[in-house]
C-alpha cells in the first residue's frame, strides 16, 4: 500500500471520528432534553429524534471500526460526552443536538465531496457514510416538527 494511500485512509478515519463525536454530542443533548420533558413529549422525542440519532451513531461507529480493521489502521473508543448544564433547557439541548447533527452531516458531506472515499476507500465505507447522512437528514426534518410542537 502506498504511503499516500495510507495517509488518505487515516485522514478519512479521523474525519469520520470527528463526525461520530458530533453525533455523540447530539445523543447526549437529546438525553438531557428527554429528562426535562413531560412523558408524552419525551416519548415523541425518543421515537422521532433519539432513536434515529442513536442509529446514526451506531452506524458511524461500525463504519469507523470496520474501515480501520480492513485497512490495518488503529481503531478508537468513542467516549460519552457531556451535553452541558441543565439550565440550557429543552430548547437549548435540542438546538445543540440539531447543531451537532448538522455539523456531522457537513463533515461527512465534505468527505464524500472530496472523492477520497472513492479513490482510496472502499464500498463499505461509502455505504456507511451514505447511511449516516440519510439518518442525519431525517433527524433534521423531524427536529423542526418537534420544535414547532414545543412552541404550542
Amino acid at each position: 500500500m502506498s504511503y499516500i494511500g495510507q495517509e488518505a485512509r487515516q485522514q478519512m478515519l479521523d474525519t469520520l471520528a470527528e463526525a461520530t463525536d458530533e453525533i455523540g454530542m447530539a445523543i447526549a443533548a437529546l438525553g438531557e432534553a428527554y429528562e426535562q420533558l413531560d412523558d408524552d413529549t419525551a416519548d415523541t422525542l425518543e421515537e422521532q429524534l433519539f432513536r434515529p440519532v442513536q442509529a446514526a451513531y451506531g452506524r458511524a461507529r461500525r463504519t469507523h471500526s470496520g474501515f480501520a480493521e480492513r485497512h490495518g489502521l488503529p481503531t478508537r473508543t468513542f467516549e460519552p460526552v457531556s451535553a452541558g448544564l441543565p439550565s440550557q433547557g429543552v430548547r437549548g439541548f435540542i438546538d445543540r443536538a440539531t447543531e451537532a447533527i448538522a455539523e456531522a452531516d457537513d463533515i461527512l458531506a465534505e468527505l464524500q465531496d472530496s472523492m477520497m472515499p472513492v479513490e482510496v476507500g472502499d464500498a463499505e465505507l461509502r455505504a456507511g457514510l451514505s447511511q449516516v447522512r440519510e439518518l442525519a437528514a431525517t433527524v433534521q426534518e423531524r427536529t423542526r416538527l418537534l420544535v414547532r410542537r414545543l412552541g404550542r
